[in-house]
């Protein structure tokens, strides 16, 4: 789902001037040459009969009342007159084909896309950040038909095509745009705009449509982390503060580092899996779980680790956060 890089008005006023453009062509021509034309009526040749002259010719086959008389008007007429009428026909059946046929075969595409949307991640950004989020969501085994990506430059529109997602372009802040997006009935939310306020937008839409999607979303800074989470983020992500900590940290624990690069990255030996806690796990410790290492449970929000008191029993509608093999990770799923 993509729109034009121009609006409808300009649009219509760039395939207007470059047909009165051409149509100034051909009238030019024919003022010049007015020496070849005859007038059947009266036999002056007046300005205004070549208007008249050149608006018939260049619409239809002309009515016989002024003709090319001349070799040279005759010529003018077949190899400039024609090639002009011709493209001043292929521009108004191009816009009424954009105007018209392509507007309602959009709304049809759009409603027929929308209908095959459900349990699909939306987001909401394709810069660098949202870019990376695509590729790893797809690499950890998502469907790109299930990704939709949302943004307002048609470049990077183009691009999330190019990987096989669906793309809209349009304003993520706006209500419209996160329905067309189905925010509604989506597995989860990724903000990803480049710009802190941008994103506090975005997720406060998204909130007010959607109460219980999952939504994470990047900020830049530290200070604008509160309002993320207060506009209604349920994951804020740092990637400046990130970058820097494990950049210090890499100076003396190269290899821890590179074990936490392993667990983010799909394509790394082991990965993070978050689930819901099994009825057969319940009341046991979380140590016990298998085939994954339990590393932190979340229990009604608050988290709690593998060494704490309340990891000694897990509880009906613990979220688990164990660690697995890639070859036995399954695809991310969204915390219920």
């Amino acid at each position: 789902m993509r729109r034009g890089s121009l609006s409808v008005w300009q649009s219509l006023l760039l395939r207007a001037g470059l047909a009165l453009g051409l149509m100034g062509i051909a009238v030019a021509g024919h003022w010049f040459d007015r020496d070849g034309l005859r007038d059947n009526l009266d036999g002056q040749i007046s300005f205004l009969d070549v208007l008249y002259f050149t608006a018939v010719t260049i619409t239809t086959v002309g009515y016989g009342d002024i003709v090319p008389v001349t070799q040279q008007a005759r010529m003018f007429d077949t190899l400039v007159v024609t090639p002009i009428r011709i493209f001043i026909w292929l521009i108004f059946l191009g816009t009424a084909y954009s105007f018209v046929f392509q507007k309602t075969w959009d709304r049809i595409r759009t409603h027929m896309i929308k209908g095959t949307l459900n349990e699909h991640y939306i987001v909401c950004g394709f810069g660098s950040g949202g870019e990376a989020a695509v590729i790893e969501l797809i690499r950890q085994g998502v469907d790109p038909r299930k990704i939709v990506v949302v943004d307002a430059d048609p470049a990077r529109v183009a691009a999330a095509y190019d990987l096989g997602v669906t793309a809209l372009e349009g304003d993520a802040t706006h209500n419209a745009t996160l329905e067309a997006a189905c925010v509604d009935c989506a597995t989860a939310l990724l903000v990803s705009p480049g710009r802190d306020d941008t994103a506090a937008l975005v997720v406060l839409s998204a909130r007010q449509l959607n109460p219980s999607i999952p939504i994470s979303a990047s900020v830049r800074a530290v200070e604008n982390e509160d309002l993320l989470s207060q506009a209604g983020a349920t994951s804020i992500i740092n990637p400046v503060s990130l970058g820097g900590h494990l950049l210090a940290r890499s100076s003396t624990h190269c290899g821890a580092v590179d074990y936490i690069r392993d667990l983010a990255a799909a394509d790394g030996r082991v990965a993070l899996h978050e689930r819901v806690a099994t009825a057969a796990e319940v009341g046991k410790p979380l140590r016990a779980i298998g085939p994954g290492l339990g590393v932190r449970l979340l229990r009604r929000g608050v988290p709690i680790g593998f060494w704490e008191e309340g990891a000694e029993r897990i509880e009906a509608g613990d979220q688990i956060i164990e660690i697995m093999p890639v070859s036995q990770s399954a695809a991310p799923t969204a915390p219920s």
